[in-house]
Parts: structure tokens; sequence; C-alpha cells
């Protein structure tokens, strides 16, 4: 076995988007880093897969124009984000009814109030707002007075619109400084009617949260919904991989290393199967929460909230445009639907529809009959000639968040020891961005310079095994 002859400032452990948001940090401060990656590609649950010229996320998380951190967070200058048509459309009792859409008040906000808003959680720097481009969306009318519309009446659309407006302009100071509950019983504390709370707050909540049951902390379900009334449900241009590519190619060339599985770590060095020690001053643990607690005995694992994605083709698509489709009946597998390729033309080969469902729970072996079934009374249109796709289950894709739920857990372990991801933070995109920020500047702290203290050497060639 060489010697060990490799040297950076920090090593990175994990390359999806907290640790390559660190690593952009972290060089932009004069830090030499390197990125340690065990897949062969960047991204981790941030994944899109090409088929057949169609662009699939593995687990395909709702975001929101009004995320603070997607428009702060070096490297992601060039974001893209497709906004679904406002509010959602609820479906029940065969109908469609469009919800969240208040006309004539504040809720479509610039990004600039929600940049202030990434302080109180990251403390990320402001810069001016990007607007993304609108998408038109069908308007679908909502029933005002026909019962059991998921609404209720035009007093509680209105009491619900209301609702959403103080939401929107409430601090996340104020938030975080409520009680703490779960969502589920933070929803009926909010003055509004049963039928509004259980046709279209729960669904919502549950597709936000990736939680069918809303036994997540009512603060960060309090957060996802402040985004949702403060701007529009979007998806990144091009596919989840966006964010980890836009991500990598900021850094600078050479720095994240794929197809490298890290066995050990200290405050000094990392082991590698491949190329052995990685010399160093500081070591930060990016990976999910399992592969973190193997690296780092005694970091506690969360439960986790497991998704399948099912994706569909069709040469005849259902009419409901760019719109984020949930069951208020909750009559089936599907907790959320949207014809995606009306969202973002660039997921699809032109001429081609792609139908992207969730389903907030295990696969199963007839999971897409369930799927299929579920989707022809969603949409109102025959899905057998439907083409599938992909069938894709993640068992780990949101780490659970039940009371009491730090969201600002430690990101500094030992001095030259740090972590971060979802798992410190919010199960969200925005939690991994926003413990990436803290954790590099932890890091930063501790080192006490802004300037390269190594410079990193060429990797060593691999071992034989």
């Amino acid at each position: 076995m060489p010697e060990p002859t490799y040297q950076a400032d920090v090593v990175v452990v994990g390359a999806g988007v907290a640790g390559l948001s660190a690593a952009r940090r972290l060089t932009s401060a004069g830090v030499s880093t390197v990125v340690l990656e065990a897949a062969h590609e960047a991204g981790g649950r941030t994944a899109t897969e090409k088929v057949d010229g169609f662009r699939l996320d593995r687990v395909g998380r709702l975001l929101s124009t009004a995320s603070a951190e997607l428009h702060v967070t070096p490297g992601l200058e060039d974001l893209v984000l497709r906004p679904f048509a406002p509010g959602v459309l609820l479906h029940s009792d065969g109908r469609h009814h469009r919800a969240g859409v208040q006309p004539g008040t504040r809720r479509a906000r610039s990004a600039r109030g929600a940049l202030h808003a990434v302080r109180a959680l990251a403390g990320a720097p402001l810069p001016g707002p990007r607007r993304p481009a609108a998408v038109p969306g069908r308007q679908v009318s909502v029933p005002r007075h026909r019962a059991g519309a998921p609404l209720g009446t035009a007093l509680d659309q209105a009491r619900l619109g209301a609702a959403l407006n103080r939401l929107a302009g409430t601090s996340v100071e104020r938030l975080l400084a409520r009680p703490e509950t779960t969502a589920a019983e933070a929803l009926h504390g909010r003055g509004l009617p049963a039928r509004t709370v259980d046709g279209f707050l729960r669904p919502l909540l549950a597709a936000l949260l990736c939680d069918p049951e809303l036994t997540t902390s009512s603060r960060p379900a309090d957060l996802a919904l402040r985004d949702f009334a403060s701007g529009r449900l979007c998806l990144p241009e091009g596919g989840a991989e966006a964010l980890p590519q836009l991500l990598a190619r900021s850094l600078p060339p050479g720095t994240v290393h794929t197809g490298v599985r890290v066995t050990s770590v200290s405050t000094t060095s990392v082991t590698t199967a491949e190329h052995g020690e990685f010399r160093c001053v500081a070591v930060l643990v990016a990976t999910g929460a399992r592969d973190a607690a193997q690296l780092l005995p005694g970091l506690r694992v969360p439960d986790f909230h497991p998704v399948t994605v099912v994706h569909h083709t069709t040469d005849e698509p259902p009419g409901t445009d760019a719109s984020l489709l949930l069951d208020a009946d909750r009559g089936g597998p599907v907790a959320h639907t949207a014809v995606v390729s009306a969202v973002d033309p660039s997921r699809a080969p032109a001429g081609r529809t792609l139908v992207t469902s969730t389903v907030l729970g295990p696969a199963t072996a007839d999971t897409d009959t369930a799927v299929r079934t579920h989707l022809a009374r969603l949409y109102g249109v025959p899905t057998t000639r439907w083409e599938t796709l992909a069938v894709r289950h993640t068992p780990d894709a949101v780490p659970a968040m039940r009371p009491p739920h730090d969201l600002h857990r430690p990101v500094r372990l030992l001095a030259g020891l740090y972590v971060c991801g979802d798992h410190r933070d919010s199960g969200a995109v925005a939690g991994a961005l926003r413990s990436a920020d803290r954790a590099a500047t932890a890091l930063l702290t501790d080192l006490g310079v802004a300037r390269p203290m190594h410079t990193a050497d060429p990797l060593p060639a691999a071992r034989a095994a």
C-alpha cells in the first residue's frame, strides 16, 4: 500500500445537495476541498433517471418559489423553477375544485419577502429576487355553495384565504415560537371548518411533508404552509438533478470524486476502500442519516417516510394542464399527481406526455395496477393504455420530524468533525441547504482563516482489490 500523500483542508463525504453546497461555500472562502461520493454520480436522493428521452425524478419533492434557500444558495443562481398552475386542484365527488388561490391578495409575493425569512433559519445574505417565468394553467371554478365541496361555502373559502394570508405575513421567528405539537393537531386549532381542514389542508400538507398521517412537528409543517401561501409550488427545470448538477459545476475542476467509498473518518483523515487514507484538517460528513451513523457512531438515526413514485406516459394527455392534483377524498394510494410535462416540457420528448404520481408508502406487487385505477378516477379518463415508464421506491426518502423536533440540530460534533444533511434540519431540500450553510460556517469559524492551507494533490490510483 502506498503511503497516503493526498491532502486538502477539508474532505466532504457525500455529494448530495448538502455536501455540494457546503463544498461550494468552503471553496469560495479559499479552503481546498475534496468531495468523495460512493455512488457513480453526484446527487444522492436528488436524482433524475433518463428513460427513452423522459426525465424521471426518483423522489421528486415539491419545491416553492418562496423557498429562500433556492435564491440565496451560491451555485444555484442559474436554477430555473417551473411553477405549477396557481394553488392546487382537489378531486372530490368526481369533480375538480381549485383551492389555495385568493385573487386580489398578496399571496403571489416576490422572492424578496421569502429571502428575509431565511435569516432566522440559515443566516444567508439577501440578493435581489429572481422571479420564475409563469406557466399558464387552466383555472377551474370552485362551486361556492355545493354541499360536499372540499372548501365548503363561500364564507369558508374566505376564512381559508384570510388564514393563508396571515400565515404568509407571519415571520419565521413567530412561527417557531408557537407551542409545538403534531401537524395534524395543529390543523384543528386554526379556526377553520373541519371540511376545509380534511378536504384541503390535510392532503396538501401530506404532499408537502411526504407524511400521510401528519405526525410531523407543527413547526416544519407551518414553514411548509408558509412557503405555499407566499409563492407557487414548482419543480426544477430538467429534473431534480438540476440542483446537484449546478452545485457541482460551480466547484473547481477535480473537486468531486465519485465511486469512492469512505470506510472511516477522524478529525484529521478519511479512509477509503479504493484510495487509502486522505489527510486533511477537517471532515464534513454529508451523507444520509444511516450512512452518517455508520461513520459517526452514536449519531441518532431518525425514522423515515417511504415514498414510491410512478411515472406513466400517454398519447392522450389528461386535461388538467400544469396543476398539482390532490385527492380530497383519499380514495386510493396516490397522494398527488401531475402532468409533469405540462409543468416542465423538458422532462418529456416532443409530443409525449409524462404523468408522475406519488404514493406515500412502500411499493407492492400491485402498486402500478392500484395507481392506474386511482388515476383513472382522479383524471376522469381511461388509463389502461398508459405505458409505465418506471416505479421507483425509496424507503429512506424523507426523515421523520416528529415532535419535539430541533430544526437546528448540531452540525459541529468535534473541532475538525462536522455533519450536515436534511436529518440535521428539516426533511426537505431547503433543510439540507440550511444545514450545509450552518456546517460550513462552523467549520470556517474553527479554521479561523479564509485562505488555502494546502493545495489538493491529485487523487491517488485505486488500490487493487
